[in-house]
């Protein structure tokens, strides 16, 4: 079983920062490319940024320049480094993992639980 792991979320002020993590647990063999999506209610999720095995990120318009994801493959973690942050950046934070939990298994999709980041004005 793959269960992934967020953190970070909270309440800060518009220009403040925030630091997000994930971070897998259980049986995987390899993972391919790690996502952050956010969803505010009513609105279909969206990716904010993510970030293939070899680095190579994308990131919305939305966000470039403010925030930068990475991550640590031998841990398993992702990050999302949010900065300058703005009330329009206030949703439910899920990260995505595509991964392959042994080295016959197709890759699958593993989702977060979400965390809540709230930006006032």
């Amino acid at each position: 079983q793959v269960q992934l792991v967020e953190s970070g979320g909270g309440l800060v002020q518009a220009g403040g920062s925030l630091r997000l993590s994930c971070a897998a647990s259980g049986i995987i063999f390899s993972v391919n490319t790690m996502g952050w999506y956010r969803q505010v209610p009513g609105a279909q999720r969206e990716l904010v940024a993510d970030i293939t095995r070899t680095g190579t990120t994308t990131y919305a318009d939305s966000v470039k320049g403010r925030f930068t994801i990475s991550r640590d493959n031998a841990e398993k973690t992702m990050y999302l480094q949010m900065n300058s942050l703005k009330p329009e950046d206030t949703a439910i934070y899920y990260c995505k993992f595509n991964a392959r939990r042994l080295w016959y298994s197709d890759e699958s999709d593993y989702w977060g639980q979400g965390t809540q980041v709230t930006v006032s004005s």
